[in-house]
């Protein structure tokens, strides 16, 4: 989960009149490569652009990781560089920016889709795969600077999405532990906490999704460093995210790893059980 699934700056449009997300890593990374090579050849941005065919603008809004080059624009290019095969070896590599997720967010988020395990221990909010439309609205209102309507609109659309993988992958196992004040902090109306909880019960009833809440009385414990996630990828390793303020870190140390899950499996054994835990939220719910 992020707290912040930002979109970012606006995205550039292009001469077809199509808009590019913003830069990913790939793209950032194939333009620093056309840039660097361009640069050893001796020539300009205009020099290039015409032997390319292309505009300078565009040249200049690949090399900056702005747009995605088009095949013709590989090869050329390729072609114009001393015909290394570097451009035509990588542009299949080449992936766009997921609009809707902040940039330290997205290499996880697509770590998420792949993994065959996943766990969350959350201390400041509802996990964003747990979260209600209204509760995620207002998590985003609130974002300072505060966001367009369009941007806004942007990362609802890409929270949802990602929410659907509870429903999707049902043989992956869900794992999520959230402290017991996350849930009475209040936000909006009664009626929509009352359809915040209604939700988390619902995301959490299928059998490969395990949702236990942190008692208030529970005391301190192994976690208080803060929130954490874990998974575990196809191929067997283990890997870990941690998120603060506008930045995130996996964390792919084996050490590093075994020590945050030796301290979730801790911390799940202090928490109430998936069944208590259900009956604490309609609890809070009947409160309400």
């Amino acid at each position: 989960m992020s707290i912040v699934e930002a979109e970012g700056d606006d995205a550039e449009r292009t001469d077809d009149g199509e808009r590019e997300p913003d830069p990913s890593d790939s793209l950032r990374t194939f333009g620093a490569v056309v840039q660097a090579l361009r640069e050893h050849a001796g020539l300009s941005r205009a020099e290039f652009a015409e032997l390319v065919r292309f505009s300078k603008h565009t040249v200049e809004s690949v090399e900056q990781g702005r747009r995605m080059p088009d095949e013709a624009f590989v090869d050329r290019g390729d072609a114009a560089l001393g015909n290394t095969g570097a451009l035509r070896r990588s542009a299949p590599f080449l992936s766009r920016a997921e609009a809707g997720l902040a940039v330290w967010f997205r290499r996880w988020a697509r770590l998420e889709k792949v993994a065959v395990s996943l766990c969350t221990y959350e201390c400041r909010l509802v996990p964003g795969l747990l979260q209600s439309e209204a509760y995620a609205r207002a998590v985003f209102e609130g974002t300072i600077p505060l966001l367009t309507d369009r941007k806004l609109d942007t990362q609802l659309t890409a929270r949802q999405k990602r929410q659907r993988m509870l429903l999707e992958r049902p043989t992956v196992p869900f794992s999520f532990i959230v402290e017991e004040h996350v849930f009475r902090r209040r936000f909006g109306s009664a009626e929509e906490m009352r359809e915040l909880l209604d939700h988390v019960l619902e995301a959490s009833a299928p059998r490969n999704v395990t949702l236990q809440v942190v008692p208030l009385e529970a005391g301190l414990h192994a976690c208080l460093d803060g929130a954490i996630q874990l998974l575990e990828t196809p191929d067997g390793r283990r890997l870990g995210y941690s998120e603060g303020q506008q930045n995130g870190r996996l964390i792919n140390d084996h050490k590093e790893v075994r020590l945050l899950h030796q301290r979730y499996d801790t911390l799940r054994s202090q928490a109430l059980n998936p069944k208590e835990s259900r009956g604490l939220l309609e609890r809070l719910r009947g409160e309400l």
